[in-house]
C-alpha cells in the first residue's frame, strides 16, 4: 500500500498519460487497503487472516463520451495499456449529455483538512486474539448463554487519492479497529442469538471488550421464550441499533441519481416538511475521528457539515456532478467513488439529532408498544415508500418490558413514518450512521 504522497504521484501520472492520449478530461483514483483479523470460537483459535491490496483506475472523457476501468498492476506497461484501452472504449461509447468532471470553480483549493482518521497501529495477531477471547469470554459468562457463534478482533488501514485533469490532487490516510461477538442462549429448539460490536478510528477509543461481550450475552438471554402477540396497530420503538436503518432508507431516497430517474418517493419534496417540526438530520464529513469522515469528496470538491433536514424540512439532495446537471443544481459535495466507474453520491457521518425523552420515557408515553431490536428482510420500496419488514423485540406495557416477541412483520409507509416519528435522547455518535431510539406512533403488526 502506498503512502498518501506516493498515491498522489500515481494518480497524477495516470492523468498525464490520459492527457497525452487525447482525453478532453479525466480523473484517476487510487485505493490502497490492508486488514488483519483474528476469529475465535469457544475459546479456540478459528482463523487468522491478513490481506493487503491496491488498485488504480480512471475515467477517460472524450466530449460527453466516457469510459472507466481499473487495474492492480502498477507497471508502466500496464498503465499505458489501461489508458490505450480506455481511449478506444471512449471512442465507441454513446454520448451522455450529463457526463463530465465537477465544475472547476468548485474544486477544493489548498490543503485538505486533517481529521485524525487513524493511529497507524496494526496490532499483532496475539493482541487481536487476546481481545477476541476477552470479548467472547464476557459473553459466555452471562447466565443463559450456551454457545458461541464466534468473536473477532480486527485492524485496518486505507489510503485514498484522487486527481483530475482540471486541477485537483489530494489524498488522505485512514484506519480502524474493531471487535465483535455473537452468542446463543437456550437449548434445543428454544435457542436465541444476538450480538454486539464496536469500531473506532483509534484503538484508544474502542470500547472495552468485556463490555461488548456482556451486552451481547445479555441481549441473547433476554430474547429467550418469545410469545405471540395479537395482530393490530401498535406504536413501534426502533432501538438505536435498528433505528439507523430508517436513515439508510432516507439516504437512498435523497440520492440525486434516484431523484433524476424519478425513482424516489421523495422526488417532489424538496423544501417541504417531511418530518415533524424540530427534527434535524445532519451530515458531517469533517468530524474528527469519524468512521465516515473524509477531507474531500469523490470528485475533488470540498465537504462541509450540512443540515439535510432542518426543523423537519428537506434542504438538499446527495448529488454528484452528473445527477446535479440533470437536476439543474450544483453538485452537493457528497460524491463517493472507488478506483473505477463514475461517482455515486451518499452521506458521510449521518445522524438524526436527539430528542428530549429517554427510551424509558418513550415506552411509558403509550399504553402498549413494541420495542424492535432486530429487523429481517428488505421489504422497502424506494419508489413508493411502502415499508414491510420482519422484526423481533419486546412487548412493552405500561412502560415496562413484558416479554420478547419474534417472527412478526411491521408495516407502514416511510412518508407516514417520517412525518410522525419521535426521537429519543439516547443518541451516540460512533457508527457513521447514527440515530437515537425512534418511535413511530402507529404501524401495522402481523405474524410473519
Amino acid at each position: 500500500m502506498k503512502s498518501p504522497a506516493e498515491a498522489q504521484e500515481a494518480v497524477q501520472s495516470l492523468i498525464e498519460r490520459a492527457t497525452r492520449a487525447g482525453a478532453d478530461g479525466a480523473d484517476a483514483a487510487y485505493v490502497g487497503e490492508r486488514s488483519s483479523s483474528v476469529t475465535v470460537r469457544n475459546g479456540a483459535l478459528e482463523d487468522v487472516s491478513r490481506s493487503e491490496g491496491e488498485r488504480i483506475g480512471m475515467r477517460f472523457l472524450l466530449g460527453h463520451r466516457v469510459a472507466a476501468a481499473s487495474t492492480s498492476d502498477f507497471s508502466n506497461a500496464s498503465l499505458d495499456a489501461l489508458v490505450e484501452r480506455l481511449a478506444a472504449m471512449a471512442r465507441e461509447a454513446s454520448e451522455d449529455p450529463y457526463a463530465g468532471l465537477a465544475p472547476e470553480e468548485l474544486l477544493l483549493k489548498g490543503e485538505p483538512p486533517a481529521l485524525d482518521l487513524g493511529d497507524g497501529l496494526e496490532p499483532d495477531p496475539d493482541a487481536l486474539r487476546t481481545r477476541a477471547l476477552e470479548t467472547e469470554a464476557a459473553a459466555l459468562a452471562v447466565e443463559g448463554i450456551t454457545n458461541s457463534s464466534g468473536a473477532s478482533a480486527s485492524a485496518s488501514g486505507h489510503v485514498f487519492a484522487l486527481a483530475t485533469s482540471h486541477g485537483f490532487c489530494g489524498a488522505f490516510r485512514s484506519g480502524g479497529h474493531g471487535h465483535s461477538v455473537s452468542v446463543i442462549a437456550g437449548e434445543g429448539s428454544a435457542k436465541e442469538r444476538d450480538y454486539d460490536w464496536h469500531s473506532a478510528r483509534h484503538l484508544e477509543d474502542l470500547k472495552d471488550p468485556a463490555e461488548i461481550g456482556r451486552l451481547a450475552g445479555t441481549r441473547a438471554a433476554a430474547r429467550l421464550s418469545p410469545r405471540p402477540i395479537r395482530p393490530g396497530t401498535y406504536p413501534i420503538l426502533f432501538d438505536p441499533r435498528v433505528a439507523t436503518t430508517l436513515l439508510g432508507h432516507l439516504a437512498g431516497a435523497l440520492s440525486g441519481a434516484a431523484v433524476a430517474r424519478r425513482s424516489s418517493f421523495l422526488q417532489e419534496k424538496m423544501g417541504e416538511r417531511i418530518f415533524a417540526p424540530g427534527i434535524r438530520i445532519v451530515d458531517d464529513p469533517l468530524r474528527d475521528r469519524g468512521l465516515r469522515s473524509h477531507s474531500f469528496d469523490g470528485e475533488g470538491l470540498p465537504v462541509e457539515r450540512m443540515d439535510i433536514v432542518e426543523d423537519g424540512v428537506l434542504q438538499t439532495w446527495f448529488a454528484a456532478s452528473a445527477a446535479a446537471r440533470q437536476l439543474g443544481i450544483a453538485p452537493t459535495g457528497h460524491a463517493i467513488r472507488g478506483p473505477a466507474g463514475s461517482p455515486g453520491a451518499g452521506p458521510s457521518n449521518f445522524y438524526l439529532a436527539a430528542g428530549e425523552k429517554s427510551q424509558a420515557e418513550l415506552m411509558a408515553s403509550v399504553p402498549r408498544a413494541i420495542l424492535v431490536t432486530e429487523l429481517i428482510g428488505h421489504g422497502v420500496n424506494g419508489v413508493t415508500g411502502d415499508y414491510s419488514r420482519g422484526a423481533a423485540g419486546f412487548l412493552v406495557e405500561g412502560g415496562e418490558i413484558v416479554h420478547p416477541v419474534s417472527e412478526i412483520t411491521i408495516a407502514s409507509n416511510l412518508t407516514d413514518m417520517f412525518a410522525s416519528l419521535v426521537p429519543g435522547s439516547d443518541l451516540e455518535l460512533w457508527r457513521g450512521m447514527d440515530a437515537p431510539t425512534l418511535m413511530v406512533p402507529e404501524m401495522t403488526v402481523a405474524s410473519a
